[in-house]
């Protein structure tokens, strides 16, 4: 249904297959809510189906106890559950996907690819600090120590030769 839909809608109730579908969309859109329970989506599946049918007008301002204030009440459905405790999710060894509660040695890859988060999303969909850890604890001390073995981050740019500048 569009803008031009609704100008277009003859006074009075609407068919039966508008109401249909009206309330089968927006009871689809409530139910793909990680946390709705069935009883939640049947009970606003039939207060909608009242709501539609019944033959007074629809209020503008809805009363208390209405799907449209049930709805409002409810927690958003962008800050889902984590699928593991949050003082479980880094080990030594892994760190585990908040989204899904797989094991990982660095997350980032996963997220972007099975998730299509990025890793400020990811940290902003779970309400994560900024230093929390995406890379597994160990994996980084022995890539950080092997970096120190091989001498890496050890060149000084003040130490250069400056003959190999390109001022001439």
């Amino acid at each position: 249904m569009n803008a031009t839909d609704i100008d277009a809608a003859p006074e009075g109730p609407l068919p039966r297959t508008a109401v249909v579908e009206a309330v089968s969309r927006v009871v689809a859109a409530f139910a793909a809510r990680a946390d709705t329970t069935q009883d939640e989506i049947v009970s606003l599946a039939q207060r909608l189906s009242d709501v539609f049918v019944s033959p007074s007008p629809v209020p503008v301002a809805p009363p208390a106890g209405t799907a449209a204030q049930d709805l409002a009440t409810l927690p958003a459905a962008d800050s889902p559950a984590p699928a593991v405790p949050l003082d479980q999710a880094v080990t030594g060894d892994k760190v585990y996907c908040l989204c899904c509660g797989r094991g990982f040695t660095m997350l980032k890859r996963h997220l972007k690819a099975e998730h299509g988060l990025t890793e400020e999303e990811y940290r902003t969909l779970f309400g994560l600090p900024e230093d929390m850890p995406l890379v597994a604890p160990n994996y980084s001390e022995r890539k950080a120590a092997y970096a120190k073995r091989v001498g890496l981050g050890k060149y000084q740019r003040d130490q250069a030769d400056p003959s190999v500048s390109g001022a001439d």
